[in-house]
């Protein structure tokens, strides 16, 4: 059975309703057509009356719901509209430097104040999670290309660099903020509020009017329009500000430049300050190269306080021939920053000492006005013009192999620590003008210590004496091959005595090196660069004389009477060799007393097992 409602009458319709209609008379058709047609007469007539009350009741029911739900609609309609003028309101004002008053967006809809507010942000990881995971699930070709794209952009280092900015200002922009006045006019607004219920008889209007004459409301709303115009002022844009809360985003320090215009820079429609907010590069840089500490022995002496070039007296470093300087810094090739050995702890800052080229050219440059000041004398006008060419030539053709070349301006000479095998040591070379005592000093070692010490054994073109053995007091050879021997190098030094060929041969020194003794050598000057320029590593000792008072007197005990003029020429010869040579030496001797110089020699060459020495670098290379 249906049952359908017709201008609030109710009908009954059922299968069987036509063929009780054709059994009625049209009369009682008619009389009972809102009855149940299968229901007897008696009961029908007695039981309607109750079920159309309940049936209005119902339906008045349903029409109070339909109108309860429409006053909530309207309700809620009317407070959507009251928030939406608000939020327009809130737009219009002019807002504080910053965000004060943050309107979040959040699931539930708007908030418009929120102190306690926690904004979440997306970490790139879970964005990578989250992709990862559609790629999983989406595995049409299109959407599989669309995703690595995004993946790509995603692992990008700046793009992530970018995010994680984005994620630092959007929590610093939507941290709780303290209250902000909306408006400064309060007291004007309450004087309109006034004149607008002033002609009204509402008690409620003229309540709200004494409330606003009080005095204590004036007062509190003129404090409120003072406080409010304070806090709507703009502040001044400085960068402790603007920029307080900018100064590491993404573990990256934030640097701020400034740039006042001038007047004279020509940029146009520009005037003010210019900022800029500098973030680091996040692009890999490869670290800078630690500069190497190179050791250099000096050949010359330098005093900065007489340097009218250099940069700055007070950190010039003052040295002497000989000493062992270690250079932190070349990156300007004219002024090195070194250390002098042994006073790294008592120099807190590298001084500047002269670069190695700079040095050459003012050396160079010196030799040369020094030559054009040398007056031409009769007799020597060619000789002098053909040196005054060769001098000029350094400054013009530093790199060819000249006679006069650059290795003549002595400057510095790389050096490298060296300790020296138990099984092989370092040949001793004694060196010094005649008659200072170094051929004594050698004949002591050798009588002293024979197994510890040895002579090499000289070579010679004369023929062996009845006493002699070869090997042991020369090599006699012909002199077709000792020449041929000089020819090929093979001499450190050699001489011509009455038409016989003398000399002694780097391989008769590396024997006695090869049999685990100390060669001894007595040796000219001249004969000091090809004995460096060996494998033989020698150890080089200048024996220096002393006063001449005093050498006068050591002469005197070996029975010698010496001239004056031969005195002095020992000590010119002296100054000489050390200034030709002495870039060759190691140490220095002064023989004042021949026992005390014999122990300072056996105390040098003591040191060699125990102590490691300044070589030349290119002994080791």
């Amino acid at each position: 059975m249906t049952t359908s409602h017709m201008n609030g009458h109710i009908t009954e319709d059922s299968d069987s309703e036509a063929k009780n209609v054709d059994l009625a008379s049209p009369e009682e058709s008619q009389k009972h057509r809102e009855m149940a047609v299968d229901c007897p007469g008696d009961l029908g007539s007695r039981m309607m009356p109750m079920r159309r009350s309940a049936q209005l009741e119902r339906i008045r029911q349903q029409q109070e719901d339909i109108r309860r739900r429409r006053e909530e609609e309207g309700k809620k309609q009317e407070l959507d509209l009251t928030a939406s003028m608000r939020l327009k309101k809130l737009a219009q004002i002019p807002p504080k430097t910053g965000i004060d008053n943050p309107i979040f967006d959040t699931e539930e809809g708007i908030v418009l104040e929120s102190p306690h507010y926690t904004v979440k942000t997306l970490e790139v990881e879970e964005l990578l999670t989250s992709l990862k995971h559609i790629q999983h699930v989406l595995v049409d070709p299109q959407s599989q290309e669309d995703i690595s794209l995004i993946l790509q952009l995603v692992q990008n280092t700046d793009f992530q660099n970018a995010f994680k900015i984005h994620n630092a200002v959007t929590v610093h922009m939507n941290k709780a903020s303290p209250p902000y006045p909306l408006i400064s006019n309060a007291q004007e607004l309450a004087q309109e509020v006034q004149s607008v219920l002033k002609p009204s008889h509402h008690k409620d209007g003229q309540e709200l009017n004494a409330l606003l004459n009080a005095p204590h409301m004036q007062a509190l709303l003129l404090a409120h329009d003072k406080v409010a115009e304070q806090e709507m002022q703009p502040e001044p844009l400085t960068d402790e500000k603007i920029y307080e809360n900018i100064g590491v985003y993404g573990g990256e320090t934030v640097k701020i430049v400034r740039i006042e215009k001038a007047r004279d820079i020509p940029l146009a429609d520009m005037h003010g300050t210019l900022t800029f907010v500098l973030i680091p590069s996040q692009q890999s840089k490869p670290p800078p190269a630690k500069e190497t500490v190179i050791h250099v022995k000096a050949h010359f002496d330098y005093d900065p306080s007489d340097d009218p070039y250099v940069p700055c007296r007070e950190l010039g470093l003052s040295f002497q021939k000989g000493d062992i300087l270690h250079v932190i810094s070349q990156e300007d090739p004219n002024w090195w920053q070194a250390y002098r050995d042994g006073d790294e702890d008592n120099q807190p800052l590298a001084g500047l000492i002269p670069g190695k080229s700079f040095q050459q050219q003012r050396e160079a440059m010196k030799q040369t006005i020094e030559e054009d000041k040398e007056p031409e004398k009769s007799g020597k006008l060619w000789c002098a013009k053909k040196n005054k060419k060769k001098r000029k030539k350094v400054l013009y053709n530093a790199n060819k192999n000249d006679d006069y070349d650059n290795e003549e301006i002595l400057t510095y000479e790389e050096m490298s620590l060296y300790h020296q095998p138990a099984n092989r040591k370092r040949p001793i070379v004694l060196i010094g003008p005649q008659n200072c005592g170094q051929n004594e000093l050698r004949q002591r070692l050798m009588n002293n210590e024979v197994d510890r010490f040895a002579s090499a054994v000289p070579h010679t073109t004369r023929s062996r004496r009845e006493t002699e053995v070869a090997g042991r007091d020369y090599h006699f050879i012909s002199r077709q091959a000792f020449e041929s021997d000089i020819a090929a190098g093979k001499f450190i030094e050699y001489g011509e005595f009455e038409k016989n060929l003398y000399g002694t041969s780097i391989d008769s020194v590396r024997q006695v090196i090869n049999s685990g003794k100390i060669c001894l050598l007595n040796l000219h000057t001249q004969s000091l660069k090809t004995l460096r320029n060996s494998d033989l590593k020698p150890y080089i000792i200048f024996v220096a004389p002393p006063s001449q008072e005093r050498l006068r007197a050591l002469l005197a005990k070996e029975g010698k009477n010496p001239k004056p003029e031969e005195l002095r020429e020992i000590i010119e010869k002296t100054r000489e060799m050390e200034q030709n040579n002495g870039h060759y030496f190691d140490t220095a001797i002064v023989n004042s007393d021949l026992d005390k110089a014999y122990q300072e020699l056996l105390r040098l060459i003591n040191k060699l097992d125990t102590e490691p020495q300044w070589v030349p670098s290119t002994w080791l290379r």
